[in-house]
């Protein structure tokens, strides 16, 4: 039976992605029902037709092909309506921005005109605004538990490296059980889990190998074949 976060807090890592249904872009869905097996990237955003909002959908469907590569759905919402949403995406199509350019958004757009998905996600945040969302990010797993969380200003446009960069961390973490070091991109050594006895300590000190080695008994990597 699927745990429920309560209405009054804001859910956090583990959780598991508060459900909703909802209008989009892309017809109705069931989120996260609709998405089991994949990662997701639940993103909100201000409002349409602002311009830090354009850049960021932009780089969105410019990546949205590297992101499905890596079993990864895009899912955006804001409080707009489903006919501002469709204006502004056929509108995007005809800007060019850096190298950006006929550029056509096909993943879904989730109208939220009663704020519903945005409050149960604590998008909307009364210091920056009541009426818009920020410039929140989750991430949720096949399973459908939130494993990141990001928040932005109003102000501030994403780095889009990095929501991929941790998508291809997270996967690699679940997939060989290790950590990622610090600044950590694909090909990177990486922790392999801390010695939990003395005696294991000891032999990793005692035994370090081309394939694995250790800065102190705490910390240890496992180099990645190149």
């Amino acid at each position: 039976m699927q745990e429920t976060i309560s209405e009054n807090r804001m859910p956090l890592i583990g959780d598991p992605a508060p459900a909703f249904k909802a209008v989009t872009t892309q017809g109705e869905i069931n989120f996260p029902g609709d998405f089991k097996g994949k990662w997701v990237i639940l993103f909100s955003h201000p409002a349409d037709f602002t311009p830090v909002c354009t850049t960021e959908f932009m780089t969105f469907a410019s990546m949205a092909e590297e992101f499905k590569a890596m079993n990864t759905e895009l899912v955006g919402l804001s409080v707009d309506s489903l006919y501002s949403h469709i204006a502004w995406l056929r509108k995007i199509q005809e800007l060019e921005w850096k190298d950006k350019k006929n550029i056509e958004v096909r993943f879904p757009l989730i109208e939220d005109i009663r704020m519903e998905a945005a409050n149960k996600y604590g998008m909307i945040q009364p210091g920056q605004s009541n009426t818009q969302a920020v410039r929140a990010v989750f991430v949720i797993d096949p399973q459908g538990k939130i494993r990141l969380i990001l928040y932005y200003p109003l102000s501030t446009g994403r780095n889009f490296d990095e929501i991929k960069r941790v998508i291809q961390a997270l996967q690699k973490a679940d997939a060989d059980s290790v950590a990622t070091p610090a600044d950590w991109r694909p090909g990177d050594d990486v922790i392999v889990p801390t010695a939990g006895s003395c005696g294991t300590a000891k032999e990793r000190m005692e035994n370090q190998s081309d394939d694995q080695y250790c800065l102190d008994w705490f910390i240890c990597f496992r180099r990645e074949k190149k």
